[in-house]
Formats: structure tokens, sequence, C-alpha cells
């Protein structure tokens, strides 16, 4: 995977979903997220990230709840959310970042 400084840098926006396998609400945003990637298209990214896996980066972000929802555009953090959305609602967001 990309290291994160470079993925926020990217001029398209991108969606990061902090979760973890055990988290019941995270389990339940996995579609949703699929289907946001899918109608995205290249026009945003959409990149899931296990905090149990990235504990640093959790930590640097002060990640305490799950799932965490971050938006950067081109380094900055545009946008944040816990806790589960649907698809549209999601996409509405996104694309004012598009």
């Amino acid at each position: 995977m990309s290291k994160f400084g470079d993925l926020i840098d990217l001029s398209v926006p991108v969606l990061f979903n902090f979760y973890a396998e055990w988290n019941d609400d995270s389990v339940a945003m996995a579609p949703v997220l699929n289907d946001v990637a899918a109608a995205s298209g290249d026009r945003a990214k959409v990149i899931k990230i296990d905090v149990d896996k990235n504990q640093e980066l959790a930590q640097a972000l002060r990640i305490k709840s799950l799932p965490t929802l971050v938006i950067y555009k081109r380094g900055e953090m545009v946008w944040r959310q816990s806790g589960e959305l649907d698809a549209n609602t999601l996409l509405g967001i996104l694309n004012e970042y598009v």
C-alpha cells in the first residue's frame, strides 16, 4: 500500500475509512463503501485502513470510534465524521470536494 502522505496529497478527494474487523458498524459500512467507490470511479478514491494494523496512524489522527470516515484533498483534511452513513449521503459529501 502507498504511504499515507502520498495518498492525502492527491488532487482528487480521498475518502479514508478507518475500521476494524471486530467492529460491527465497520463491517456494516463495507458494502456502502464499495458502492461509493464504484459510483465515484476516477473522480475520487476510497481507501480502507485497518486501525489494528495501523495503530500509529490511528493514534496520530486521534481515531477514537469506528468507523471514522475522513476526506483529504491536496494534503488537507476537508471532512471527518465517525459512525455509519448511507451511500447516497456519503456520495453527496464526497462530490462536494470533486
